[in-house]
């Protein structure tokens, strides 16, 4: 059984199977992307929602996303297009060609819209997809954003960043036990994703606080200091933390918001590493 090599769950396919994403298929022997330019949701977004605050501030994006992820948090605010559907999604989508996306982004230049950002689903899950369009995008000399968890091989990532002009990347904990317990995946592919995505892009990482599973004063100052040392060489002002307030959501009802005195405390913590630390849902 040919295997996938996008994410850490390398799923074995036989034909006719779908990932554990349910974004990529085995179709004769060849693992394909089945969400391929399937749009489940657009929307023209300032481009702080993303959020980046340190990227063209006050500027708009088009946003779009698809259906599927490789992670399983339980808490998802967009579950119904990531997770929360059987194998085959069957809402409500349009299809978009590349180049018709990229019309619609040149199109909303007038309103500020500086590009296009994939997001709301897994993004990467579809890379090529995302790849396709950037090529499309940039020859409008517009910018690409990706909206990511950072579960992806080094294998795509090679493929993709080079296309991308900035990103937000979840960096969800700080421990083992939560990456694989909680979310079903890998905090060191998370990383390494993240350290290589810095290389080439402007990077800005949110870290989503959840009561009782990674919201200690330890875990957010190992968390902060690691996101300092990708600096070296280029200045502690570089890289922004957006420390985020949790809300039930989705499977995960009877863990309470987190405090807000408690996202204002991890950001004195992270302040003490970063230069950029940013709170949201506050």
């Amino acid at each position: 059984m040919p295997e996938c090599n996008v994410c850490h769950n390398r799923c074995n396919l036989k034909n006719g199977d779908i990932g554990l994403c349910h974004a990529r298929k085995n179709e004769n022997g060849v693992i394909k992307s089945i969400n391929y330019g399937v749009v489940t949701s657009i929307a023209l977004d300032p481009i702080e929602k993303k959020p980046l605050n340190l990227f063209y501030p006050g500027s708009k994006v088009i946003s779009v996303g698809s259906y599927g992820c490789n992670l399983r948090c339980p808490f998802c605010q967009n579950h119904e297009i990531s997770i929360g559907f059987g194998k085959e999604y069957d809402g409500e989508t349009r299809y978009i060609t590349p180049a018709e996306l990229a019309d619609i982004a040149e199109n909303y230049k007038a309103y500020g819209n500086i590009g296009v950002a994939f997001t709301y689903n897994e993004p990467l899950i579809g890379y090529e997809y995302l790849i396709d369009v950037s090529k499309e995008v940039h020859a409008r000399g517009l910018k690409t954003i990706l909206v990511s968890n950072g579960c992806v091989t080094r294998a795509i990532a090679e493929q993709v960043v080079p296309h991308i002009d900035a990103m937000n990347i979840d960096l969800k904990g700080f421990t083992e036990s939560y990456y694989s317990d909680v979310l079903h995946g890998d905090r060191h592919m998370v990383m390494d994703f993240i350290e290589y995505a810095f290389q080439y892009s402007h990077v800005e990482v949110t870290t989503l606080i959840v009561p009782g599973y990674n919201d200690s004063d330890q875990e957010m100052e190992e968390l902060s200091k690691w996101l300092s040392s990708l600096d070296s060489g280029r200045g502690k002002t570089v890289i922004a933390l957006h420390i985020s307030r949790y809300f039930p959501r989705f499977k995960m009802t009877d863990v309470p918001a987190t405090d807000v005195d408690k996202i204002y405390h991890l950001q004195k913590i992270a302040a003490r590493h970063l230069n950029n630390v940013f709170v949201g849902n506050v």
